[in-house]
C-alpha cells in the first residue's frame, strides 16, 4: 500500500506532467506504474546525503517534467534509469513491464553510465561508444542531462576527488550538449554548478560582485526599459520585458578570454523582450522601436530570425547604447521562439506535437551526432583531440553560405572555401582548387563571412594539399583530409615494401631486418617504413639500397666516408691550390666537402672547375651534391635531382659532398609554377608583385590558358631559396592565383 507521503509525490508529479506535457503524450497509468516499480526497486538503497536513493530517480523525473517537457516515455525512463545499474533487474524485466521504448531508453543511460565510470582521457573507444549510444534514441540524452543536472544540484555529499571528477565530465562532455540541443538553461546551470566546484575562489568572486552591483544593475535596467514599455503599450504589443544578467561561468570566460576586468564586460547588462504573438514580423517592429529609442550598434545586429541557428534558436540580437553611454545586448523574440531557446529539442517536441522521433529537425541533429562521431578513428586521434574538435563544433558560432542554386550550408565561423567544400560532398573538396565569393576569386585559406554566395571550383587532377588540415576547420574537413593521406601514405608503403622484396629475392639477396635498418639509418630515412614511402613514391631508392648490398664494397665505402666526415670536414681552403686532376683522384678515394661560398666565390675554390647542374637548378639553400665529370667539372645537383640517382649508381666514386658557404653573393635561377584565374590584367599584377616587393629580375615567362584558368612559369633570378619561398609566398595571396609552387623540372 502506498503511503500518504509518496500518493502525494506520485501526485505532484503527474500534475506537473499534465501542465507541462503535450495532452497527447501523456499515460498516467504508464508513469504510475514506472513510479511504484522504481520505489519497490531502490527501497533498501540510501544516497550519499542519507536520504532514500529513490528520491534521485524522482526528482530526475521532476527535471523531465517540468524543465525538459518531452512525453511520458521520457519521464517514465527517469523513474527507471538507474534500476538496471543499481538493483537486480535487467533489460528484460525492465522490457516486459513497460514496453521496447522505455527499455531501450534506461538501457543507453545505464551503458553512458557504464561507459563513463571507467572512462579514461586517453580511451577513445570508450568515449566513442559513450557516444554513439545516444544516436538509438535522442530521449537517452535528455534522460541523462536531467540525470546529470540533479547530480550536480546535490553534488556537495560527494567526496572531492568525485566531485571534481564529475564537474570536468560535465564542462567537457555534457554542457557541449546541452547547448547543441538547444536546452539554454540546462547548459547555462551545468556549467555554473561544474564551475563552482572546479573554481570555487572565482565562482564566488563572480558571484559576491554581481551581488554587490544587483541593486545598481535593477535600477538601471529599469530606468532603461520605461520609453520601451511606453512604446510597445502604445503600438498594443502583449510582451513581457525583463533584465537578465549574465551566468558566472560565462563571464568568467569573458574576463579571461578578453583580458577584461568585471566592470569592463558590457554585456553584464541585457534585457530580453518576449512577445506573445505568432507573426515574427513582430520582432523586426519591436527593434525598430528600440533602435528609435537608442542608438544600436550597427556590427552587433544579428537576425537568427531568418537564418535559425543549427539547433533551430531563433531570436533578433542587437546591442543598444543608453543615454548614459553604457552598451545593453537586447533579445526579442516570440513566445514560441523562447521556449524552443530555453528548452531546445522538448519545446520543439511541443510545438510539432503531431510529429514523432522521426520529425525532419530532430533527425537533422541526430544525423549531425552521428556523422561527427563516426569518423573518431582510434589510430588517428587521442580523445583529448577529440574532445577539443567537438566542443569547436559544438559551441562556435556559425555562418550561413549558399551555394550558387541557393542551398545553404551552416559552418562554424573561421571555417574556409575548403570546409565549404567538403560540406558540399566528400569528393568536392578533394578535387577544390579554388573559390569564388561573390563572384570574386578568393584564397583557400580565407575565412568566410555569413550570407556569401561561395562557388567551388574543381579539377578532376586534383589532390587535397598537405596545409589544408592546419586551416580547415570543421571535422569533417579535418577528418576527410586525414583520411586520404592515411590511405596514400599505407598504399605507398606497401607498394615499396612489395617491389623491395621483389629485388631482393630476384637477386638473392640474405638480409635482416637490424642490417636494414642501419643501412636506412645511413640514407638519412627515418626507419623500415619511411624508406618503404620512399620507395613507393620513387623505386629508385630501393634500387639504390640493392645496388649497395649487392656491392659490399659500396658498403664498405659509405661507412668509411661517414667516419671520417665525423672526424674531419675535409674543406678546400679559399687560399689553396688544386688542380681537377688531384681532386679527383683524391675524390675516388674519400668523399670530400667542398664548400661553396654563397655566390660560388671562383676564388674559394681556386683552379677547381665546376658548374650547376641544368637540370635542378639548385641554388643557396638547397642540399646539393656533386659529381665529377670526365670534361665539365663538378655539376653540382640538387640532393632530390632525381638525375643524381643515376649518376650515383653508375660510379659512386664520382659523388662529392658539397656544402654552401656564407661568404659570396650572385644570381641563381629559380622557377615557380602558378595556377589560377584567366583574367584582364593577371600576368601585369604578378610582375609587379615580384619586381616591386623583391626588386629582382624575371628571365623568362610561359603561360598558357585553360578556359577560364590559366598555367604557367616564371623563371626568376633569385638570390637564394629563403628569397625563393617569400616569392612563392607572396604570390600565393594574391588575388586570383590558386597555386603557386616551386617548379621542377
Amino acid at each position: 500500500m502506498l503511503s500518504n507521503y509518496y500518493k502525494k509525490k506520485l501526485d505532484s508529479l503527474l500534475q506537473e506532467c499534465r501542465i507541462n506535457l503535450p495532452a497527447s503524450k501523456i499515460d498516467d497509468k504508464l508513469i504510475s506504474h514506472a513510479f511504484l516499480f522504481a520505489l519497490e526497486a531502490h527501497k533498501l538503497d540510501k544516497r550519499a546525503s542519507g536520504e532514500p536513493y529513490f528520491s534521485h530517480p524522482y526528482e530526475v523525473a521532476k527535471i523531465i517534467a517540468n524543465e525538459i517537457p518531452l512525453d511520458d516515455i521520457s519521464v517514465a525512463s527517469a523513474l527507471l534509469h538507474d534500476v538496471i545499474e543499481d538493483t537486480k533487474f535487467t533489460v528484460k524485466d525492465i522490457k516486459a513491464e513497460f514496453g521496447d521504448e522505455v527499455a531501450e531508453i534506461v538501457d543507453g543511460a545505464t551503458k553512458i553510465d557504464s561507459a563513463l565510470e571507467n572512462f579514461e582521457w586517453n580511451q577513445v573507444e570508450s568515449y566513442k561508444k559513450m557516444l554513439l549510444s545516444m544516436t538509438s534514441d535522442l530521449r537517452v540524452i535528455l534522460v541523462k542531462f536531467a540525470d546529470r543536472l540533479h547530480n550536480l544540484r546535490t553534488l556537495e555529499f560527494l567526496p572531492d576527488s568525485k566531485r571534481i571528477r564529475l564537474a570536468q565530465e560535465t564542462l567537457e562532455i555534457y554542457s557541449p550538449f546541452a547547448h547543441r540541443f538547444g536546452l539554454s538553461n540546462v547548459k547555462t546551470e551545468l556549467e555554473d554548478l561544474s564551475f563552482k566546484y572546479l573554481n570555487r575562489k572565482e565562482y564566488d568572486a563572480i558571484a559576491d560582485k554581481l551581488k554587490e552591483k544587483r541593486k545598481g544593475r535593477e535600477k538601471f535596467i529599469k530606468k532603461f526599459i520605461a520609453p520601451i514599455e511606453e512604446e510597445l503599450n502604445e503600438g498594443n504589443f502583449k510582451y513581457d520585458i525583463s533584465g537578465r544578467a549574465k551566468h558566472i561561468y560565462s563571464i568568467f570566460n569573458k574576463i579571461e578570454n578578453r583580458n577584461k576586468s568585471f566592470d569592463e564586460i558590457y554585456d553584464l547588462f541585457a534585457i530580453r523582450i518576449i512577445l506573445d504573438t505568432n507573426n515574427k514580423n513582430d520582432c523586426f517592429s519591436v527593434y525598430g522601436i528600440c533602435s528609435e529609442i537608442y542608438i544600436p550598434v550597427p556590427e552587433r545586429f544579428k537576425d537568427y530570425i531568418s537564418l535559425p541557428k543549427q539547433n533551430g534558436y531563433q531570436s533578433i540580437h542587437t546591442t543598444l547604447v543608453s543615454k548614459e553611454g553604457r552598451m545593453v545586448e537586447v533579445q526579442i523574440r516570440t513566445r514560441e521562439m523562447h521556449e524552443v531557446a530555453e528548452k531546445g529539442i522538448a519545446a520543439h517536441w511541443k510545438y510539432k506535437e503531431n510529429t514523432g522521433i522521426n520529425d525532419k529537425k530532430m533527425e537533422d541533429w541526430m544525423k549531425w551526432i552521428r556523422e561527427t562521431f563516426e569518423n573518431i578513428s582510434k589510430e588517428d586521434d587521442t580523445s583529448k583531440q577529440v574532445i577539443e574538435r567537438l566542443k569547436l563544433n559544438l559551441f562556435q558560432d556559425e555562418i550561413y553560405c549558399f551555394t550558387p542554386k541557393g542551398e545553404l550550408k551552416v559552418l562554424p565561423a573561421g571555417a574556409t572555401a575548403v570546409d565549404f567544400a567538403f560540406a558540399i560532398h566528400t569528393e568536392v573538396g578533394m578535387k577544390c582548387i579554388g573559390a569564388k565569393v561573390n563572384g570574386k576569386i578568393i584564397a583557400l585559406d580565407n575565412h568566410l563571412k555569413s550570407g556569401s554566395q561561395v562557388e567551388i571550383i574543381t579539377s578532376k587532377n586534383q589532390i587535397p594539399k598537405t596545409d589544408w588540415e592546419n586551416f580547415v576547420v570543421t571535422h569533417k574537413a579535418k577528418s576527410d583530409i586525414r583520411k586520404y593521406f592515411n590511405a596514400e601514405k599505407r598504399k605507398l608503403v606497401e607498394i615499396g615494401r612489395e617491389y623491395f622484396y621483389k629485388k631482393v629475392k630476384k637477386n638473392k639477396i640474405h638480409i635482416n631486418e637490424d642490417s636494414l635498418q642501419k643501412l636506412i639509418h645511413k640514407l638519412k630515412l627515418k626507419d623500415t617504413n619511411n624508406f618503404y614511402f620512399e620507395t613507393g613514391k620513387d623505386t629508385k631508392n630501393a634500387d639504390n639500397v640493392i645496388d649497395i648490398l649487392i656491392d659490399k664494397s659500396k658498403m664498405k665505402l659509405i661507412e668509411q666516408s661517414n667516419v671520417q666526415q665525423t672526424e674531419q670536414k675535409a674543406t678546400i681552403e679559399s687560399s689553396g691550390v688544386l688542380s681537377f686532376d688531384k681532386f679527383a683522384e683524391d675524390a675516388r678515394s674519400s668523399i670530400e666537402t667542398i664548400s661553396l661560398g654563397k655566390g660560388v666565390n671562383e676564388a674559394e675554390i681556386k683552379g677547381l672547375k665546376y658548374d650547376f647542374a641544368k637540370c635542378c637548378n639548385p641554388i643557396p639553400g638547397d642540399e646539393v651534391i656533386g659529381f665529377i665529370t670526365q670534361t665539365q667539372g663538378v655539376k653540382i645537383h640538387r640532393r632530390s635531382c632525381k638525375n643524381i640517382v643515376n649518376l650515383f649508381l653508375l660510379n659512386p666514386n664520382k659523388i662529392v659532398e658539397i656544402n654552401w658557404g656564407k661568404a659570396g653573393s650572385g644570381e641563381f635561377t629559380g622557377g615557380i609554377k602558378i595556377i589560377g584565374e584567366d583574367r584582364p590584367g593577371m600576368l601585369n599584377d604578378l610582375t609587379k608583385t615580384i619586381s616591386k616587393s623583391f626588386k629582382i629580375n624575371i628571365k623568362s615567362v610561359n603561360i598558357h590558358t585553360k578556359g577560364s584558368m590559366f598555367e604557367g612559369t616564371l623563371i626568376l633570378y633569385v638570390e637564394n631559396l629563403k628569397q625563393l619561398n617569400e616569392i612563392i609566398e607572396k604570390i600565393n595571396k594574391q588575388e586570383g592565383v590558386f597555386s603557386a609552387t616551386r617548379y621542377e623540372v
